[in-house]
């Protein structure tokens, strides 16, 4: 039997195992547990151990605020896992992975981010466990807020002191995520304590999804309540368990829609409790900070898919129910103020209900903060590559179309998990295949030069990459939405 991989790092030797070709260590601590005293702090250093620590577990995941059943592993959350070629080798090119979906889960254990395929092309792949849900991002008077983007922060310092031990070369780091994972990477892109932690960055389906402190003050202290807590403190909240915290902010999101008139569009995103706008650890929203000149461009992949909230009107049942009442809610709460509701009508007047809901909800959510982080990080000096993924997902009859999320199975080489499976299909087609390489060699050519093989972005061409059975490089194809949101960057969400 081949001796299994060691390294040793500034904490201690770890010993991994070989699969499939390259190197994997699961389970590395980053961050001390953030539990008893260190909850809802600011993450504390790892530990230092004596001997050989076993890495060839995912470590537990961290408590989500999902309706899904997964029972608790344990509390050493802050973990990350590095999937290399060759720990011996030196200045292979790193790819962090942020799992963050809906700032209410972030599981890297997920086997659709399994690193096999991108290892296998020589990128040096981390996925990290960082804090969701309230541990994350409940605004607490008495605690650091967005405590999930300093997570973030402690593992990309991790990666810094230790990834050329497993053959990575720290000045050539990506950091990339999708949805919040996407949302996270644009406000590291603006963090004072991210600069010089990555090189380059990754952005699929980016959300415009942020609170200002007036809003967050107002959502968790009615969280709180609900909770019977006698404050939205840390010092109240501490001795409830953490998974009936997130199981109890699984139920608070389902009556989002009960705050409407006061919370006004943060009840449309099912998220109550997401990033603030705190002015400290972020102190501005990403597009401003870089339209505004006060955080420096880089190199950037970000994009969308078409059809982005299709995923959630087919999985929830709504598809195909959307009445005129919702097209007007949509419009009324999401579009830009104060004319967008009559350009929208205007823009897509044979469009019906369904047409208009979805229409709204993907450009107001994913679609156009997508394009305008593109924009905004060309303005601030830095090179934009945008894509939007057009290709259908071949199940359920085509019903999901080209849906959220659809994209990262295909990046990843990963189309037989279990959620690839579920979007792609059990055995998938030549089209799905070729596409998948196509995705995947962008990433692979992207993290390794900063190129990602078509033209970047300008505001005077907007070149895009249609990802499609036949991909092309055309102008941005969702014009008529682009210019009813000219001039609107995403805001925080506040109190109506």
């Amino acid at each position: 039997m081949p001796e299994q991989p060691r390294v040793r790092t500034t904490e201690g030797v770890v010993q991994g195992r070989r699969r499939q070709g390259h190197a994997v260590f699961r389970g590395i601590p980053y961050a001390q547990p953030p539990v008893g005293a260190l909850r809802f702090a600011a993450p504390a250093p790892p530990h230092r151990w004596e001997g050989t620590r076993q890495a060839v577990e995912f470590g537990p995941v961290v408590p989500l605020s999902l309706p899904i059943d997964v029972p608790p592993q344990g509390t050493d959350w802050l973990t990350l896992n590095v999937g290399t070629p060759d720990p011996g080798a030196a200045g292979l090119p790193v790819l962090v992975w942020i799992p963050v979906g809906g700032y209410l889960s972030a599981a890297s254990s997920d086997p659709m981010f399994d690193p096999a395929a991108l290892a296998e092309a020589g990128l040096v792949v981390v996925t990290i466990n960082c804090r969701v849900g309230a541990e994350g991002f409940a605004f607490l008077d008495d605690a650091p807020p967005n405590r999930g983007f300093l997570d973030q922060i402690a593992a990309l310092e991790w990666v810094q002191r230790n990834i050329a031990a497993f053959g990575g070369d720290p000045g050539q780091v990506t950091v990339a995520g999708v949805s919040a994972g996407a949302g996270s990477v644009a406000a590291l892109l603006t963090m004072k304590p991210a600069r010089g932690l990555f090189r380059r960055a990754i952005a699929h389906s980016v959300p415009g999804l942020h609170s200002t402190p007036a809003l967050a003050r107002q959502v968790t202290a009615a969280f709180a309540d609900r909770l019977g807590a006698a404050a939205p403190t840390a010092a109240a909240l501490r001795d409830i368990d953490p998974w009936h915290l997130a199981a109890e902010l699984t139920s608070f999101n389902a009556g989002l829609h009960a705050h409407r008139e006061s919370w006004g569009p943060l009840t449309a995103t099912g998220t109550a409790l997401c990033p603030v706008v705190d002015g400290e650890v972020l102190p501005e929203t990403p597009w401003t900070a870089l339209t505004g000149a006060r955080a420096s461009g880089t190199e950037l992949l970000v994009g969308h898919t078409r059809d982005e909230f299709r995923l959630f009107s087919v999985m929830s049942g709504r598809q195909g129910t959307f009445t005129e009442q919702d097209a007007r809610t949509a419009l009324e709460l999401l579009a830009p103020q104060p004319h967008g509701a009559q350009a929208y009508r205007a823009a897509f007047a044979q469009a019906g209900p369904e047409e208009l809901v979805e229409t709204v909800y993907s450009d107001a959510l994913f679609r156009m903060p997508s394009h305008k982080l593109a924009e905004a990080n060309a303005a601030a000096g830095g090179t934009s590559y945008l894509f939007e993924l057009c290709w259908t997902a071949p199940v359920l009859g085509g019903a999901l179309g080209a849906c959220h999320s659809l994209d990262i199975p295909l990046a990843f080489g990963t189309l037989d998990s279990p959620v690839g499976a579920q979007l792609i299909g059990d055995k998938p087609t030549p089209d799905a295949i070729a596409l998948s390489h196509e995705l995947q060699q962008t990433w692979i050519r992207f993290v390794t030069t900063g190129d990602a093989g078509w033209p970047a972005y300008r505001p005077d061409q907007q070149l895009t990459r249609v990802l499609d059975a036949e991909s092309e490089t055309l102008p941005y194809p969702e014009q008529a939405s682009r210019r009813i949101w000219e001039g609107h960057s995403p805001a925080p969400f506040d109190l109506s």
